[in-house]
């Protein structure tokens, strides 16, 4: 009777264990969602100057799998609160798969991190060439220029003659001449301040992605401890 009565208690606690691991991994979800969301709405006009998709790839994998573990971790409180064995089981196997990806994901953004300088002046080189003649290279030119504040590749003389206006500083709202005065002009080139900019998110993004992964390793052992508790 008194193992009965400890089975009971170590069921019970496993039980709320799950659920409350389930709790933190929807949050976890939920902020990874966010992550990508903001990444993607603020970020993704710097991608067409990268030379790779891997840094927006990671970010839509991560928007996916975020997704998908905040509503996987809904079902995970309801088959904890139910005790249903079968709903605790699939939510182990689709948690195994969603880890995975996720944890790649993370991964990704670290590895992108790390090899972003190779790929970056490359481009940033060629696409220089395009501006004007591509719409998508010319916006991503206007937009990291304005809002990291540079200009060109290492600095303006990238330009040569076709200086553009986003090059130009900017006060009180409004764009100083500065075609011909190289001292209304931001003096740091954009390779170095975009680097930063893509590594400090990357690595944003990264922790994100492996740190839910391991709350998500954390569900998968009490559902399966919750799985044998139940009788």
């Amino acid at each position: 009777m008194g193992k009965g009565a400890d089975m009971d208690g170590c069921g019970q606690f496993m039980k709320y264990s799950m659920f409350f691991a389930n709790f933190v991994i929807f949050v976890g979800g939920v902020t990874v969602l966010g992550i990508g969301v903001w990444t993607l709405a603020d970020k993704a006009f710097i991608n067409e100057l990268l030379g790779t998709n891997l840094f927006m790839g990671t970010v839509y994998i991560l928007m996916a799998t975020g997704g998908m573990v905040a509503l996987l971790a809904f079902f995970g409180c309801l088959g904890a609160v139910k005790e249903i064995k079968c709903l605790l089981l699939l939510y182990f196997l689709l948690v195994l798969v969603i880890f995975v990806v996720m944890l790649v994901g993370g991964i990704l953004g670290y590895v992108f991190r790390e090899k972003v300088h190779d790929t970056m002046e490359q481009e940033m080189q060629a696409s220089i060439r395009m501006y004007g003649q591509k719409r998508a290279v010319t916006r991503a030119w206007d937009a990291t220029q304005e809002t990291l504040m540079c200009c060109g590749v290492n600095s303006f003389q990238d330009w040569g003659d076709q200086l553009p206006d986003s090059c130009c500083i900017e006060e009180e709202g409004k764009k100083l001449p500065c075609r011909y005065e190289s001292q209304n002009i931001y003096p740091e080139g954009c390779l170095m301040l975009t680097e930063m900019f893509v590594k400090d998110h990357a690595e944003i993004i990264g922790a994100a992605g492996i740190i839910t992964a391991c709350l998500l390793l954390l569900g998968m052992i009490f559902s399966c401890a919750l799985f044998k508790s139940i009788e």
